[in-house]
């Protein structure tokens, strides 16, 4: 697997318009677009593909693992957190067939996504004495929790919720259950055409997370990290760990809103990644 380079040794790919976009969330995880408000995002956002990666669950709308709604190319897949030891991982399945092994995973995680949701709310509306109007349903996250109490009468937006509330360490915070990193992959190899690593630079040790990387099929190259992005040097070492381990690089927008296309792998990269999708 080879790869242009421009003259500053930067992957040229890296400016091409994304052929795809391969990591979207929806309403039935955290995010805002519904299967049907898919298709003019997609165009929206120049992308004629894109891949369904809800957290930990399998979208109910989604009966197949590509299927073309609207002319646009709809990939099933999913984003599974995994625990991996040293820290936490997401992986990425693309292609999604349902299987047991699948289900039995989302089903546990689902399971206690609700409890743990409920908790969180239990504990958020004592403390600032408000009622939040949020269902405890499949899918339930806590940027869900953290836009029911946005639109609350307490003072917090979207942000200062996580920040001071909900997120990591906060007072209203909640441990959640994380399958094991093998008992992650093993669920999504039985059920996905491609499982792949997301965000690299977005955990605590990247070049751990690289190294697990190197047991998939693939790793997200193309992402729109915020605040301190991926420069020259690592999205080298996410090169050479590809070259390698000779895996496909992926990559999208990770949209919980309606912008999509934002990034994604670019024709080169999408090719070999397509060849392993019936029907894209």
């Amino acid at each position: 697997m080879t790869r242009e380079r421009d003259s500053d040794g930067v992957d040229a790919a890296v400016h091409d318009a994304p052929a795809a976009d391969l990591h979207v969330h929806t309403t039935a995880s955290d995010g805002i677009l519904t299967v049907s408000e898919l298709p003019v995002a997609a165009r929206t956002g120049g992308v004629d593909v894109v891949a369904v990666t809800d957290h930990d669950r399998v979208h109910p709308e989604l009966d197949a693992p590509v299927q073309t709604i609207d002319d646009v190319t709809v990939v099933r897949g999913i984003e599974l957190r995994v625990d991996a030891g040293d820290q936490r991982l997401d992986l990425l399945g693309y292609g999604l067939e349902a299987t047991d092994g699948i289900d039995a995973v989302t089903r546990r995680i689902q399971e206690n996504r609700k409890t743990r949701g409920a908790e969180i709310v239990e504990r958020v509306e004592a403390r600032l004495d408000v009622d939040l109007d949020i269902e405890l349903e499949d899918g339930i996250g806590r940027p869900n929790i953290a836009r029911a109490i946005e639109a609350s009468d307490a003072p917090y937006d979207f942000d200062s919720a996580f920040e001071e509330l909900i997120g990591t360490g906060c007072p209203c915070y909640v441990e959640r259950y994380v399958p094991s990193f093998s008992a992650g992959v093993r669920a999504l190899r039985d059920s996905c055409a491609v499982v792949a690593l997301a965000h690299p630079f977005r955990y605590g040790d990247p070049e751990s997370a690289l190294d697990r990387a190197r047991e998939l099929d693939a790793v997200e190259r193309f992402y729109p990290y915020s605040g301190a992005s991926a420069d020259a040097e690592d999205r080298a070492l996410v090169d050479a760990v590809a070259d390698e381990a000779d895996l496909l690089l992926t990559g999208g927008s990770d949209a919980h809103d309606r912008a999509l296309g934002l990034a994604g792998p670019p024709p080169s990269a999408f090719d070999p990644i397509a060849s392993r999708l019936s029907g894209v």
